[in-house]
C-alpha cells in the first residue's frame, strides 16, 4: 500500500496533460460541429485526478500520519555559507486528502456537466455574431477546446495547491488559480452584448485577489525571516518551540532534517547547512506573539481574496460573467475554499495569535451577514447563489477563526456538493429558458423582448412542470443550504453554530441571523422560478436538459442528501480523521437546542418565503413583494451600496490620480514645461549662442579670416608675376644684395 502514495505526482500530471493537449490538439478532438473530444479528454483526465485522490485515501489508512513525496528541486540557492534548498515535495495527509477529494471529484463532475453546457453556450454565442457555415465551425472548436485547456488548467492549479508542503509551493497554486479565474470569467470577453461587462469582472476579480496577495506574500517573507523556513511541519515545529523553549534550543527542530545536520554532496564532500531564521535568538517570546500575530493577519487578507470575504468579496458576484460551470467551479470546488483550507493548514500559528483567531471569526460572521442579506433582494439566478456563496464562506471562515477546523472543513465538502448542485441546476435552468426563447421567437410568441433575460428570476415561473429533474433536485439543494436536517447542510452548519455559541456569542448571533437568511432567499428563488405559472413565454415553452447535465445533478444531489455521514455526531469520522494533520482539530458534541433553534429558524424563514412568493406566486409584470419595504429592499438590491462606496473611496481617486500623473504631471509638466521649455528651450538658446556668435562668428570668421588673409596676400603676390624677364632679373639681384648684406652684417658684428 506504501508503493500507492508514489503515484502521488499523477494527480497533477492529469490535468496539466489535459492542457498540453488542448493546446497543440484541441481542435483535432473535434472533427465535426456536434462532437465533444475536448471535453471528452479533459473529463476522462480530471476523473483520472480523482481515481488518484481515492487512491490516496486508500493509502492514508495505513500511514495517517502522513508521507511527503519528493518529486524535484525547486529552489536552491546560496547564501553565504549557507544554502536555501526548497524541493517540490508533495504533502499527503488526511487534510490534503480531504481537499483532493472535494476538488478532483466535484471538480469532475462539473466537467462532464460542461460537456452538454458548453455546447449550447457557444451555440448561443455564435447565434449572437451571426455566424453560419464554416466560420460557425472554426469557432466553435476554437472556443470548446479553449474552454476545457482552461478548466484543466485550474482543477491542476488547485491540486497544486493542496498538495503543497510549504507555503510558496502553495503560493504557485494560490497565483495559478487566480489566473484561471480571469481567463474563465472574462471567457465571453468579446460577446456582442455583454463584452466588456464580462471582459470588466474578470479584471476586477484578478485585481481584487492581487490586494489579498500582497498580504499573502507579506505573510510568507515574515514566516521566514522568522523562522527560516517556509515548509510546513518545520515552521510550525519551530513556532511551538520558539515558544515553549529557548530559541537556540530551537536551532535544530525540524519534522524532517534538523537545520544543521550535514550530509555529504554528490561529490562526497560536506554539504552546506540550511539557512536558519534571521529572527533567531533576537526576538524574545513576547515578540514573537507579536509578529506571528503580525503573519496570521496578513495570512487572513490573502484569504478576504481568495475566500470572497470582507471587504475583498466584490469581485465573486461579478464572477457570474464567466459560463455557469465556471461559476460552479470557482464557487463549489476550487479558488474560494483556499482561505479556508490556507488558514486551517495554519492551525498552529493561529493558536498562537488568539487575536487573529478572533478577527477572522468576526469578519466571517460579518460576511456572512451582509452578503446573505444582499442575496434577498437579487434578481439574477446566479447572481443569488453568488451572494449565497459570499455567506456560507462567511460560515467556514469564522468556524476556523474559532478554532473550529473540523466544522469548517466538514462544511466546506458539504457546500462543495450543494452548492455545485445549485449553480448547475442554475445553468440547466438557464438553457431551458434559452431554448424557450429561441421556440417562442422562432413561432412568433412574443420571443422579440430586447430586455430578456435568460438568469432573471422575473421572467421564469412554472418550470416545475417542463423541468422535473432540474426542479427536484434544486429544491434537494435549496434544503441542504437551508440546513433543514437530515440533509447535509444540516450537520456541518450545524456543528459551526455549536462551535460559535461556545466560544463566541457575537459570532454566533450573526450565523443564526445569517442562516435565516439563507432559509428565506432560498425559499424566494425556488417559488420564484419553479412554481406558479410561467411569466414569459420562454419559461412556458423551457425544456429540461440533456441527460449529459442533469446526471450530473442527480449525483450531487444524492452527496447533498448523504454528505452529512462525512461527520454525523457520535461518530465523528472527519474529526477523527482530520485530527492526525491538525494538531488543534477539536469538534464539539452535538446539543439538542442549538440544533433545533437552527431547524427552527430555517422552517420559519422557509414559510415566510411561501407566504410571500408561494401562497400568491409573482405573476408577469408585478412588483417582488420585498418591494414594499421601500428603500430597505433599494438598500439591499444595491448590495448595501459597496460597489458605489469602493468607486468613491477608491476607483474614482485613483482614476483621478492617474489622470493627475498622466496630464498634469507626465504630460504638461514633465513633457510640456521640462522637455519643451526647460530642456528644449534651453537646448534651442545654446544652439543659438553656439550657432551664431560663437560657431559662425569666432569659428568661422577665424577660418574666412585666414581664407581672406591668404587671399588678399596672393592677389598682391599676383603682381610680380609680370612675366618680364628684366623684373626677375632684377629681383633676382635684390636678392643677392639682400643675402650679402646679410652675410657681412653677421660676419662684421
Amino acid at each position: 500500500m506504501d508503493s500507492l502514495f508514489a503515484l502521488i505526482p499523477l494527480i497533477i500530471v492529469f490535468p496539466f496533460s489535459g492542457v498540453v493537449i488542448g493546446v497543440f490538439f484541441g481542435r483535432r478532438l473535434m472533427p465535426h460541429k456536434d462532437s465533444i473530444g475536448p471535453g471528452l479528454v479533459a473529463s476522462i483526465l480530471a476523473g483520472a485526478s480523482f481515481v488518484i485522490a481515492v487512491l490516496m485515501f486508500i493509502a492514508l489508512q495505513g500511514h495517517p500520519e502522513g508521507v511527503e513525496v519528493p518529486l524535484a528541486t525547486w529552489m536552491n540557492i546560496t547564501a553565504g555559507d549557507r544554502v536555501l534548498d526548497i524541493p517540490w515535495t508533495f504533502k499527503i495527509d488526511t487534510l490534503s486528502s480531504v481537499m483532493m477529494l472535494v476538488v478532483a471529484g466535484v471538480g469532475t463532475l462539473i466537467h462532464i456537466y460542461a460537456i452538454g453546457y458548453m455546447q449550447g453556450d457557444i451555440d448561443e454565442q455564435i447565434a449572437k455574431r451571426g455566424f453560419e457555415g464554416d466560420e460557425a465551425f472554426d469557432f466553435k472548436r476554437r472556443r470548446y477546446s479553449k474552454f476545457f485547456t482552461f478548466f484543466n488548467l485550474f482543477l491542476g492549479s488547485m491540486l497544486v495547491l493542496v498538495t503543497a508542503n510549504n507555503y510558496l509551493m502553495m503560493f504557485v497554486g494560490w497565483e495559478l488559480v487566480g489566473l484561471c479565474s480571469y481567463l474563465l470569467i472574462g471567457f465571453w470577453f468579446d460577446d456582442p452584448v455583454k463584452g466588456v461587462y464580462n471582459s470588466e469582472s474578470g479584471k476586477k476579480a484578478f485585481i481584487v485577489n492581487r490586494i489579498g496577495d500582497f498580504g499573502m506574500l507579506i505573510a510568507i517573507m515574515l514566516i521566514f525571516w522568522t523562522f527560516g523556513t517556509v515548509q510546513f511541519d518545520d515552521v510550525f515545529a519551530r513556532a511551538e518551540c520558539m515558544q515553549a523553549e529557548s530559541q537556540e534550543a530551537c536551532l535544530t527542530v525540524s519534522a524532517g532534517e534538523a537545520v544543521h545536520e550535514e550530509a555529504e554532496g554528490e561529490h562526497g564532500e560536506a554539504a552546506r547547512p540550511y539557512l536558519t531564521p534571521v529572527a533567531l535568538g533576537k526576538i524574545g517570546t513576547v515578540t514573537l506573539g507579536v509578529v506571528v500575530t503580525i503573519i496570521t493577519l496578513c495570512l487572513l487578507l490573502g484569504a478576504t481574496g481568495k475566500s470572497a470575504q470582507i471587504p475583498l468579496f466584490v469581485w465573486l458576484p461579478d464572477a457570474m460573467a464567466g459560463p455557469t460551470p465556471v461559476s460552479a467551479l470557482i464557487h463549489a470546488a476550487t479558488m474560494v475554499t483556499a482561505g479556508i483550507y490556507m488558514i486551517t493548514r495554519s492551525n498552529v500559528l493561529y493558536a498562537m495569535a488568539p487575536i487573529s483567531g478572533t478577527a477572522v471569526a468576526i469578519v466571517g460572521a460579518a460576511t456572512a451577514l451582509v452578503a446573505g442579506t444582499i442575496a434577498v433582494a437579487q434578481f439574477d439566478i446566479k447572481r443569488v447563489l453568488a451572494y449565497s456563496t459570499i455567506s456560507q464562506l462567511g460560515f467556514m471562515i469564522a468556524a476556523v477563526g474559532l478554532g473550529g477546523y473540523v466544522a469548517g472543513i466538514f462544511h466546506l465538502a458539504t457546500h462543495a456538493f450543494f452548492k455545485a448542485l445549485l449553480f448547475l441546476s442554475a445553468g440547466s435552468v438557464i438553457h431551458g429558458m434559452e431554448h424557450g426563447h429561441h421556440h417562442a421567437a422562432h413561432h412568433g410568441h412574443g420571443g422579440d423582448d430586447p430586455d430578456f433575460d435568460p438568469q432573471d428570476m422575473r421572467y421564469m415561473g412554472g418550470l416545475k412542470d417542463k423541468m422535473p429533474i432540474t426542479t427536484w433536485v434544486y429544491i434537494i439543494g435549496s434544503l441542504a443550504l437551508a440546513g433543514i436536517p437530515p440533509l447535509a447542510g444540516f450537520w456541518s452548519k450545524d456543528e459551526i453554530l455549536l462551535d460559535a455559541s461556545l466560544n463566541n456569542q457575537l459570532v454566533y448571533v450573526l450565523l443564526s441571523i445569517s442562516a435565516f437568511f439563507t432559509a428565506f432567499y432560498m425559499g424566494r428563488q425556488v417559488f420564484m422560478v419553479f412554481f406558479g405559472r410561467a411569466r414569459t413565454e420562454a419559461a412556458d415553452h423551457a425544456v429540461e436538459s440533456k441527460p449529459m447535465m442533469t446526471t450530473p445533478l442527480i449525483i450531487l444531489a444524492a452527496l447533498s442528501v448523504l454528505g452529512g455521514l462525512l461527520n454525523l455526531p457520535g461518530l465523528h469520522s472527519l474529526a477523527h480523521w482530520l485530527e492526525h494533520s491538525v494538531a488543534h482539530a477539536h469538534t464539539a458534541e452535538f446539543n439538542i437546542s442549538i440544533a433545533a433553534i437552527s431547524t427552527l429558524l430555517g422552517l420559519i424563514a422557509i414559510g415566510l418565503s411561501w407566504l410571500l412568493y408561494g401562497r400568491k406566486p409573482v405573476e408577469a409584470g408585478q412588483a417582488d413583494p420585498l418591494r414594499s419595504t421601500g428603500p430597505v429592499f433599494t438598500f439591499l438590491n444595491r448590495k448595501w451600496y459597496w460597489d458605489e462606496l469602493y468607486d468613491t473611496v477608491f476607483i474614482k481617486p485613483y482614476v483621478w490620480l492617474g489622470e493627475f500623473l498622466a496630464v498634469t504631471i507626465d504630460w504638461k509638466f514633465w513633457h510640456d514645461f521640462v522637455h519643451d521649455r526647460i530642456i528644449g528651450d534651453a537646448f534651442r538658446g545654446w544652439g543659438a549662442i553656439l550657432s551664431q556668435p560663437i560657431d559662425q562668428g569666432v569659428v568661422d570668421g577665424a577660418v574666412n579670416g585666414i581664407a581672406q588673409l591668404v587671399d588678399g596676400s596672393s592677389q598682391e603676390l599676383r603682381k610680380t608675376q609680370t612675366g618680364y624677364v628684366r623684373n626677375y632679373a632684377l629681383a633676382v639681384a635684390l636678392g643677392v644684395v639682400l643675402v650679402l648684406g646679410f652675410l657681412a652684417f653677421r660676419f662684421l658684428m
